[in-house]
């Protein structure tokens, strides 16, 4: 049964005054992994920016000098009131552009274009059907396996005998899903036995699907759609996960990008007429095969490794979507030809560190090595001169939420 949206409160932002003449990007939620660097790419270009966050948060980039932060009711409560607020906010600030951050903000960005304000902002990011694109990752699979992909074999986790042998990997088809009013984001885990698969399905609660395990090495292909099609791409590897076992990165490098993925990365961003931004993420097996594992279009975790290349894909997206006939650097596919660095995220990198000492066994010392001596090229996520409170506060939230044993933001 749906929750009828009650009206929208005025919320009072921080006491920053937007500069006169300079248009301002309304982005959110301002936890998710990527929305201090999207914040930091958009100020480098003249732009204003105010965040949305949930209520009785104080996420790190409420320490910023320059940023506005606003809370909203959190979607996870109340999704129409979210909206709602959303949309008074929207009215109240008219902001140039609205730059969603994680799948809760493409979820509510979707919802706004739907009923937008009038001559109110566009969405730099998807809407209609590229939203159910964007969330649904049944549609990815199908659109990847179209374009050439090598898509591991998926079925519905409900219903589906899985295929081979196991283990399988169950996860939810949905990004974000809304129910009973509130909007969910189920998580996934490995099953063992097809049993599992259907017990782990239950406790997804929505629908899910099923694929066999592979193991490899993380990779990334970045870019951003125009009507001219897909341009500035470049890529990266992770080089080290927050929790060795399997996690978001602690630490990721750029690398060439490679000749098997440029063709089929083209096809499904053409084939489905994206528009924005967008990261197909992949993994690279033992034999050198990439498996298609998502799209996300919207920014990405690793956006720190991207800005410290002169990568400004926050800022194109928004230019894009502001101006039709914008043209980003390094057009159609070429690959970016800019210095190759590794970037780290300090607090990711605290926690991986812990968890191989607490461990035990013959990888301490190299890891040990790895993290505390600096090597050349390295960039650390979220750092900016002049603001060193974010940086620092970023750092104590995510070593403190996994002391707690929560993961801090939204998309990772």
């Amino acid at each position: 049964m749906k929750s009828t949206p009650r009206q929208a409160t005025p919320r009072q932002a921080t006491p920053r005054q937007a500069t006169p003449g300079k248009p301002t990007v309304l982005i959110g939620f301002a936890d998710s992994l990527a929305a201090i660097e999207s914040a930091w790419c958009l100020l480098d270009h003249g732009l204003e920016v105010c965040a949305f966050t949930r209520s009785g948060t104080r996420p790190a980039l409420a320490r910023s000098k320059r940023v506005r932060v606003v809370p909203v009711t959190a979607p996870e409560q109340d999704a129409h009131q979210t909206v709602a607020e959303l949309r008074s906010l929207i009215g109240d600030l008219r902001p140039a552009a609205v730059l969603p951050l994680d799948d809760h903000a493409v979820w509510l960005a979707d919802q706004y274009a739907q009923r937008p304000v009038p001559d109110g902002p566009v969405i730099a990011g998807p809407a209609g059907k590229l939203a159910t694109i964007a969330l649904d990752k049944r549609e990815q699979l199908l659109l990847a396996a179209t374009a050439g992909f090598a898509v591991p074999g998926s079925v519905d986790a409900a219903t589906g005998q899985p295929p081979g042998d196991g283990p399988w990997m169950v996860k939810p088809a949905l990004a974000v899903e809304l129910r009973d009013g509130r909007l969910h984001r189920p998580v996934g885990r490995m099953a063992a036995t097809p049993a599992q698969v259907r017990e782990i399905a239950a406790a997804i609660g929505g629908p899910a699907i099923a694929q066999p395990m592979i193991s490899g090495t993380g990779e990334g292909v970045f870019g951003i759609a125009t009507a001219a099609g897909p341009a500035a791409l470049s890529a990266h590897q992770r080089v080290r996960m927050m929790n060795p076992r399997g996690s978001g990165s602690s630490a990721c490098r750029s690398v060439p990008l490679a000749s098997d993925l440029a063709g089929p990365v083209s096809e499904f961003i053409s084939g489905c007429e994206w528009r924005g931004l967008f990261m197909v993420e992949m993994l690279r097996d033992s034999a050198g095969q990439p498996w298609f594992m998502e799209l996300n279009g919207r920014t990405w975790g690793s956006m720190a490794l991207a800005r410290r290349r002169g990568l400004s894909y926050p800022a194109w997206a928004v230019s894009a979507a502001l101006d039709p006939e914008f043209a980003p650097p390094y057009p159609g596919m070429a690959e970016v030809q800019a210095p190759h660095v590794t970037a780290r995220h300090l607090g990711r990198e605290i926690v991986h560190l812990g968890m191989v000492l607490a461990r035990g066994g013959a990888p301490r010392m190299a890891t040990v090595r790895d993290v505390l001596i600096p090597h050349r090229g390295e960039r650390w996520y979220n750092w900016r001169s002049g603001e060193p409170a974010v940086f620092a506060a970023d750092t104590w939230a995510t070593v403190r939420s996994q002391v707690r044993g929560r993961k801090p933001g939204g998309n990772r």
